[in-house]
């Protein structure tokens, strides 16, 4: 099978079609937004709170 992704490369416009077509149809993964999180602050946790944990905010209701 070709290489989708050096297809796309080269400069073939519909190499990324499907690959976008079927991303479309996926959920967000369920780790990004501590992921997120953590890459914003350049891979470092938060500072530990009083009892000396780390905690990640994510909203549960908005997404």
């Amino acid at each position: 099978p070709p290489n989708t992704p050096a297809r796309a490369a080269s400069g073939e416009e519909a190499g990324g079609a499907p690959r976008t077509a079927r991303d479309r149809t996926l959920e967000m993964p369920a780790l990004i937004l501590p992921a997120v999180q953590v890459n914003m602050r350049a891979g470092r946790l938060p500072p530990p709170q009083d009892n000396g944990v780390s905690y990640l905010k994510l909203p549960v209701d908005l997404l």
